[in-house]
Order: C-alpha cells, then sequence, then structure tokens
C-alpha cells in the first residue's frame, strides 16, 4: 500500500496538471475538473494495491475522471445529446489514448485566472489545481491558514461555475488585463519548486519546469510585453542554480556553500539574454524595469559573480531598494537586510530586521528569524543566534531546511 501511495503521490506531481486539464477541456468546468481528478486519485488508491498498477497510469486516472464527470452530469440530469457523445466515446477508446495538449494547461492558467475571481482566489485555485498544491503547502507559501485556503479555493469554484465562465484562452484584447494575475500565479508555482515549502526536497524541479514552460508560453503570446520576458529570465537564472543548490542526499546547499561550476552556464546565458529582451521591450514603451524584470537584475548579479565575496553587493542592495519603492514587501525588504549585511555590515542589516518585526509583517514565517539569527551570530550574539534559527527551525515545514538551520544552531552551541 505504501508503495502504491507513494507511486500515485509521485504520478500526481508530474501529470495532475495535464489530467485536470484534459478533464477540463472536455467538461468545460474546472472546478469539476479538479474534483473529479481528486476522485480518481483515491479510487487509485482503493484498486492499484489488488489489481496492480495500470501499464499507463495517467491515462487510467483520465479516463476514470472523465467518466466521474460523466456521472455527475447524469445525477444532474444534465446529460444531454453532446454528453451521451462524449460518453460513448470514452465507452470506445482505450485507456492509455491519451495525450496531454500544451493548450489546455494554458487555458486552465487563464481560466483559474478569470477577473470575475478575486486575486486571492485565482492564486489559491491556481495553486491547487494548476500547481497540484496541497491547502497546507498553499497556505504556508501564501502565509495564511489553512481554512482560509479551502474557504478560497470553494468560492473561487462557485464562482466560475455561477458566472458559467468557458474553458479558453481569452481574447487577444483580453490579455494584458488578465497578464499580472496569471504572471503572479506563475512565478508563485516557480517558487514552490526553488524552495519547497514541506517535504523532505529542498527544490522541486518538475513544479519549476512547469512554470517556465508556461512562462515561455506567455512570452510566445505576448512577444513585446517586458514583464513576462522579465518573469522567464528571472526564472530561467534561478533554475540555472538547482543542481548545486541541493546535496546528493537531497540537503539544502545555501549560497555560499555552492559550487558555481554546477551552475547551468546555458541556462544563464538564456537568462540573461531574455532580460536583455526584457530590457528592449521596456525602452521601447518608454517604461522602466517591472518587479520581475528587477529580480532578474538581481539574479544576474549573482549568475555572473565568481563567488559570494565577488559578488556586486551594493548593485543588488541599490536593486532591492528599487524593488521595494515599484513594488513594496516585507519579504523584499527581508532580502534587502540580507544584501545589506554583505555590503555594509550585520549591524545596519540588523536594524531593518528588528523593524520589519516590530511591524509584525512575518509573524509566522521562518523567514524572518533565520535571517536574524544569521546576523545575530555575524555579530557575536551567539545565544540569541541559537535561539532565532531553532525558531525558524520549528517554522519551517521542510526538512531539508529545517536540517541547515538546526545545524548552524549546533554549530553555534559547540
Amino acid at each position: 500500500m505504501d508503495d502504491v501511495r507513494r507511486t500515485v503521490d509521485a504520478l500526481w506531481r508530474i501529470e495532475g496538471l495535464r489530467i485536470t486539464a484534459s478533464v477540463a477541456k472536455m467538461t468545460g468546468d474546472v472546478g469539476l475538473a479538479e474534483d473529479v481528478a481528486q476522485e480518481a486519485v483515491l479510487e487509485a488508491l482503493q484498486s492499484w494495491p489488488d489489481a496492480g498498477i495500470p501499464r499507463n497510469p495517467g491515462a487510467w486516472l483520465t479516463a476514470v475522471a472523465k467518466r466521474r464527470a460523466i456521472d455527475a452530469w447524469r445525477r444532474r440530469e444534465r446529460l444531454d445529446e453532446r454528453y451521451e457523445t462524449i460518453a460513448h466515446a470514452l465507452d470506445q477508446a482505450p485507456d492509455d489514448d491519451w495525450e496531454p495538449i500544451d493548450d489546455d494547461v494554458l487555458r486552465l492558467v487563464f481560466t483559474a485566472c478569470h477577473p470575475a475571481l478575486s486575486r486571492e482566489s485565482q492564486v489559491a485555485l491556481t495553486l491547487r489545481v494548476v500547481a497540484g498544491l496541497s491547502t497546507d503547502e498553499i497556505a504556508r507559501m501564501l502565509l495564511t491558514s489553512v481554512p482560509t485556503v479551502q474557504a478560497r479555493i470553494t468560492r473561487a469554484k462557485k464562482t466560475l461555475a455561477a458566472a458559467r465562465v468557458p474553458f479558453e484562452t481569452p481574447d487577444p484584447a483580453e490579455w494584458r488585463g488578465r497578464l499580472s494575475a496569471v504572471l503572479g500565479v506563475v512565478y508563485l508555482v516557480f517558487t514552490e519548486g526553488y524552495a519547497a515549502t514541506a517535504g523532505d526536497r529542498w527544490v522541486r524541479p518538475d513544479l519549476a519546469d512547469e512554470a517556465i514552460r508556461l512562462g515561455r508560453i506567455v512570452t510566445g503570446l505576448l512577444p513585446r510585453e517586458p514583464e513576462p520576458l522579465g518573469l522567464l529570465a528571472l526564472m530561467e537564472l534561478q533554475r540555472a542554480r538547482f543542481a548545486a543548490r541541493e546535496s546528493g542526499s537531497g540537503g539544502a546547499v545555501l549560497l555560499a556553500d555552492q559550487d558555481r561550476s554546477r551552475w547551468d552556464r546555458g541556462q544563464i546565458a538564456r537568462g540573461l539574454d531574455l532580460l536583455r529582451k526584457a530590457d528592449a521591450a521596456a525602452a521601447a514603451r518608454g517604461t522602466g524595469r517591472g518587479p520581475y524584470a528587477l529580480q532578474a537584475a538581481i539574479a544576474a548579479c549573482h549568475a555572473v559573480a565568481p563567488s559570494v565575496a565577488e559578488t556586486d553587493w551594493p548593485r543588488i542592495v541599490l536593486l532591492y531598494e528599487v524593488l521595494g519603492r515599484v513594488a513594496p514587501s516585507p519579504v523584499v525588504e527581508l532580502n534587502r537586510a540580507a544584501a545589506v549585511s554583505m555590503a555594509s555590515g550585520p549591524a545596519d542589516a540588523l536594524a531593518i530586521v528588528d523593524a520589519l518585526e516590530e511591524s509584525g509583517a512575518l509573524h509566522g514565517s521562518h523567514l524572518l528569524p533565520s535571517v536574524r539569527g544569521e546576523l545575530l551570530a555575524q555579530l557575536g550574539r551567539v545565544d540569541e543566534a541559537r535561539s532565532e534559527l531553532l525558531t525558524a527551525a520549528a517554522l519551517t515545514a521542510n526538512a531539508a531546511q529545517q536540517q541547515v538551520l538546526r545545524a548552524k544552531a549546533e554549530a553555534l552551541a559547540g
């Protein structure tokens, strides 16, 4: 049973997005598609231990989910000629006759980011149905509670159903109005891949690569828009470091300890080229860099530096200051503090972190005590540093991150 559960979990991480998109294309109902896809997963957990894992498990889950959707229509007494045709086709088709269509994934993202939904609901629904994250993972990522996330997802599904939102790529005239939400969701999916909120692994390449694939599709749709290019540049530059960010056992390797020879230079070159294109697109519009292009510029500083010591930290501080004015957030301010510690020392950085702590903006997040612990250790305030690092370890649900934080705390104790 445990082997089957691990197989199903892995399969859902890899294929869940395409399964949901395939069912949504058939039903035109994102909420129903996500519900029946989850029902198919439960059926797999019940039947595969005895029947064995099918030759094409993704096709099996898709077929079961589609049949569950047909059952739901029948229960609602909404089975018309169209649904009869679909049901007949399903009965005639072999279970392994399944090929995911890339456009369906993008339609799923645009549907989940429909303007009928609030931004909070857009993000929660897309992370659920597109990224396949659990409500626990989404809550940690969004720094909110599980009941709040569940309520947002439920409300989003009901809103889409009530508004009869079609499962389709929006008209080109609507793209720019929907672009901000789409980019925000794509980047949140990438960040879960870059630094997983839970589990045993520090990174999740599958999620990061899916976000990059979606980013490439969006830039293909809007090649003259600066921010999709900036976001794609940022993701490429950060993805280039994955091989060095994780040890052979899956543990976290922080920037100062990374073997830079393992960074993907080809991917860095793509990221730098995309950043140049984003800057050119912004110049053509007469605008400056947006939030994603600014973050990409910061990532570029790291990507071209031979070492931590030789990194252009004053420039990174300046870029964070600009980013803080363009898109202010406590996480940006915390990152600025980390850069300030490298540029001018831990005392100046600690003042920034203490102000953040007093504001309560990052209450419940491991990020602030982890940075504060690092700064206190640099200042020789060992007992306080150790306490902060242990607090941070208790607040994160990622096992690799916990291990790093606890090891640092133990080193200080020694």
